[in-house]
């Protein structure tokens, strides 16, 4: 018994998650409230970038202030 062949059915992409919120977002709220909460998202993820920078930074001082000097 022979399977059917397959018909070529054109691949239909579905929409993300993210890009339906961004519809909803766009009709539900005006232009100057979505660039409000885009900037708002903004600056949280900057302050996440920050605060691990200087958890970095901190970690490296302490490192370089418990080290011992090496005798050559």
């Amino acid at each position: 018994m022979q399977a059917a062949p397959l018909r070529a059915t054109p691949a239909l992409s579905r929409p993300s998650v993210a890009g339906a919120l961004r519809a909803v977002e766009a009709v539900l709220m005006r232009s100057g409230q979505r660039t409000a909460r885009r900037n708002a998202w903004t600056s949280v993820l900057e302050d996440r970038r920050r605060a691990k920078d200087r958890y970095e930074a901190e970690y490296v001082l302490e490192a370089a202030a418990t080290s011992r000097p090496q005798a050559t």
